[in-house]
């Protein structure tokens, strides 16, 4: 009786005591070190989210919000520095290791000056990888990319992504959320239309330039009744006014 019920205490106390795992997003073409890193690292406490296409790099990041990035440099769709520079641009503060053979020290400047947090050339040792990822979560504990952010009556949760409207969901494409995401990331600023078709269209290389003005079209729809407006200006883009 005894041990049976240390047991169901132990159980509860276990349950109670689970340490929540650190995210990490890792980018990386190599099916090979893909599927090594996550072996590897799953071991070590960390969930980890598996990309191998930089175009499907960005709208993954921003769906899963992660603790810390892992970053190839040379993709397929896009390049690694592109998808960092048009991570930063949609204001994704997330830290970013990034891992490539390409490690000469100009590279190295280049990343760094991108956006990037560290750089780990490889080949690496995984102890020293884990090292560096759990440097980045300790400089990032609560989530880059934790919080609200508000304008008039929308609320966007930045780690899940949802937009707000008193208290109910805003109904978004996948589309709409890209475009609305990039210009809360700047509120009161206008962000150009090329940059937010770069970040609403990543990796869709067919879609033709003026379909950005189309996805701004049906998001001004959707604003309509919420208090803030979708402001073209012209020469300078799009910006979000709370009226």
């Amino acid at each position: 009786m005894r041990r049976a019920a240390v047991n169901r205490l132990s159980e509860r106390i276990g349950e109670n005591t689970k340490v929540a795992l650190m995210k990490v997003l890792l980018v990386e073409d190599d099916a090979s070190m893909r599927s090594t890193l996550e072996r590897a690292l799953s071991r070590r406490g960390f969930e980890l989210t598996l990309c191998d296409d930089g175009g499907r790099a960005l709208p993954l990041w921003q769906a899963t919000r992660p603790d810390a990035v892992m970053l190839d440099l040379t993709l397929p769709g896009l390049d690694g520095l592109e998808v960092l520079q048009q991570a930063r641009r949609a204001g994704l503060a997330t830290p970013v290791l990034i891992l490539t053979a390409r490690g000469t020290v100009g590279d190295r400047i280049l990343g760094l000056n991108t956006g990037a947090d560290d750089y780990l050339p490889k080949p690496f040792d995984l102890d020293e990888l884990e090292a560096r990822l759990r440097a980045l979560g300790r400089r990032n504990p609560a989530g880059a990319d934790s919080g609200t952010t508000r304008l008039g009556s929308l609320v966007h949760d930045r780690q899940s992504g949802a937009i707000y409207f008193k208290d109910e969901v805003l109904e978004l494409t996948p589309r709409e959320a890209r475009l609305i995401h990039a210009l809360l990331a700047r509120p009161g600023h206008a962000v150009s239309k090329e940059k937010l078709f770069e970040l609403v269209f990543a990796g869709e290389p067919d879609v033709q330039y003026e379909a950005v003005e189309v996805v701004a079209y049906r998001l001004r729809k959707k604003l309509a009744h919420t208090g803030v407006s979708l402001v073209t200006l012209r020469g300078l883009g799009y910006l979000l006014k709370a009226t």
